[in-house]
C-alpha cells in the first residue's frame, strides 16, 4: 500500500466515508505521519482499524482499533506489550493527543496483556467488569497463590516478562459511553459469548462496531471459555445494531454479514452436533467429527470458519465437544483431551506459546 495517493487512500481503505467526509478530509492539510498511516485503515473519520496476522511470533496478534476524539484517543484490546507498542508508535504517527484509554474487549492475553504498557503511557484500562470475574479465575498467580495464564505465558513470550500483568481498573456493568459530540463510543455487554466476559465498542453514528472475538472473521473461534448456545443470542442481539462495518478481533474487517456468517456457523454446528454425534452411542461418538466437518465445510457461507483436520492449530473437535456437552450435559470421554488440545492450540496460534 505504500504507493498508494492520498486520495485512493481516502476513497478505498476508507471506502465507507461519506463524499461530504472524504471531500472534509481532502481540503485538509495532510497531518504529520499520514504517509505511515497510510499502512493503515481509515474506516471513517478519526476511526482507525489494524489487522494483525494470528501467530505464534507477532508482536501484535489481536486485530485493533483508535479512535481520535477532539482531546483524546481511545484504543480498542490491549494486545500483548509489544502490540501495545507498536500501536502506540502507529497513533503517534498521527497525533500527538494523549491516549488516555485502552479497552479489553474480553481477558484473554492477547487482548489485555498489553494495559500496563497504556498505564505507563497515561493511560487507563477500561472494561466491562466480568472480566475481571474471568481474571479471577484464570490469572491465579495475580489474585493467588498459584500460577496462572500470565505465568505460563511468560516462558514463551520475552515481552511479558519484562512487564506485568495490569487489570482494567476502570469498570462498568452495562454500558460506558465517549462522546465529544463529534464522536460517540458506545462500550456494551451485549452477553456471553467467546468469553464470559465479552464487551464491544459500538460507534452508532458510523454504524461501526468493534466486536472483539464475539465475531472474527476465519477458523479462530475458541469456544472453552464462552458458552456457544448463549453466543448465539449474543450475536442476535449484535445484528439488531444493523452495523455496516464490523471491525472483527481476528482477520480482516467486513460489513454486516460476517456477523450472519458467524452465528450461521455456530447454529449449524450445534444442529449437527444434535442430529448426528447425539444419536448414536457414545464409543461411536468420536469418527463422527469428520462428517460434521465435512458438512460445515460444504457450506460456502460458513466454511472458512471450519479448521483444517490434523493441523497443530485445529480447534473443530473440542468445537464438538464443547457442543455435545451443552446439548447433553455429558461429556465425551472419547474427547476428553480435545479441550486440553484447543487451549494449546489458540495459545499457540494466538501468541502465548511457541510449540
Amino acid at each position: 500500500m505504500c504507493g498508494t495517493n492520498r486520495r485512493e487512500f481516502l476513497t478505498g481503505a476508507g471506502a465507507f466515508l461519506s463524499v461530504a467526509a472524504e471531500a472534509k478530509l481532502l481540503a485538509q492539510p495532510m497531518p504529520a505521519g499520514m504517509a505511515e498511516a497510510l499502512k493503515e485503515d481509515l474506516v471513517a473519520a478519526d476511526v482507525y482499524f489494524h489487522e494483525e496476522q494470528v501467530s505464534d511470533t507477532a508482536d501484535a496478534v489481536c486485530n485493533n482499533g483508535w479512535i481520535m476524539f477532539e482531546d483524546y484517543v481511545l484504543v480498542i484490546d490491549a494486545n500483548y506489550p509489544a502490540g501495545a507498542k507498536l500501536i502506540i508508535g502507529k497513533i503517534r504517527a498521527l497525533t500527538d493527543k494523549p491516549i488516555r484509554f485502552a479497552f479489553d474487549t474480553h481477558h484473554h492475553g492477547d487482548h489485555a496483556y498489553g494495559n500496563q504498557v497504556y498505564v505507563e503511557n497515561g493511560g487507563v484500562p477500561v472494561a466491562y467488569a466480568g472480566v475481571i470475574e474471568e481474571m479471577k479465575r484464570y490469572e491465579t498467580g495475580y489474585y493467588g497463590n498459584q500460577p496462572g495464564r500470565w505465568e505460563a505465558a511468560t516462558k514463551d513470550r520475552a515481552d511479558l516478562r519484562s512487564t506485568r500483568l495490569k487489570p482494567p481498573s476502570v469498570l462498568f456493568s452495562k454500558d460506558l459511553i465517549f462522546d465529544d459530540g463529534k464522536h460517540r463510543v458506545e462500550l456494551v455487554h451485549l452477553g456471553v459469548a467467546h468469553t464470559h466476559g465479552d464487551a464491544v465498542a459500538w460507534l452508532p453514528k458510523e454504524r461501526i462496531l468493534f466486536s472483539g472475538d464475539m465475531c472474527v472473521n476465519g477458523p479462530y473461534n475458541y469456544v472453552g471459555d464462552g458458552d456457544v448456545g448463549k453466543w448465539v443470542e449474543t450475536l442476535e442481539v449484535a445484528r439488531k445494531l444493523e452495523a455496516r462495518i464490523i471491525c472483527t478481533g481476528h482477520g480482516p474487517r467486513s460489513g454486516a454479514t460476517v456477523l450472519d456468517d458467524q452465528q450461521a456457523y455456530f447454529k449449524t454446528l450445534r444442529e449437527q452436533v444434535g442430529a448426528i454425534m447425539t444419536k448414536v452411542p457414545r464409543e461411536q461418538a468420536k469418527p463422527t467429527i469428520e462428517t460434521i466437518r465435512a458438512n460445515l465445510k460444504s457450506n460456502a457461507q460458513i466454511a472458512r470458519f471450519v479448521s483444517g483436520a490434523g493441523s497443530s492449530d485445529d480447534g473443530f473437535p473440542a468445537q464438538v465437544a464443547k457442543v455435545y456437552e451443552e446439548l447433553t450435559g455429558e461429556k465425551l470421554a472419547a474427547l476428553a483431551h480435545e479441550p486440553h488440545l484447543a487451549r494449546h492450540a489458540h495459545a499457540r496460534l494466538h501468541g502465548l506459546i511457541s510449540t
